[in-house]
């Protein structure tokens, strides 16, 4: 489990970064190297950051279970 969960962190901070491009600078570096965002393996990466995040959900419990024992 704890590898999934490293596994998950890391594509969340890649797709964090892709956002932060395209925030600051109008600049997709997913779409760019797939293709474009409607080629399939664009719609797979933004689909996999995606599947991450909701299961990132899960940490939440994680660290308000740590703040309570504080």
């Amino acid at each position: 489990m704890k590898t999934l969960n490293a596994i998950a962190l890391a594509i969340l901070i890649i797709g964090g970064i892709n956002w932060l491009l395209v925030g600051l600078f109008k600049y997709d570096l997913v779409a760019e190297l797939f293709g474009g965002q409607e080629e399939v393996a664009s719609r797979i990466v933004y689909t996999i950051v995606g599947i991450c995040a909701l299961y990132a959900i899960k940490f939440f419990n994680d660290v308000s279970s740590d703040s309570r024992a504080r």
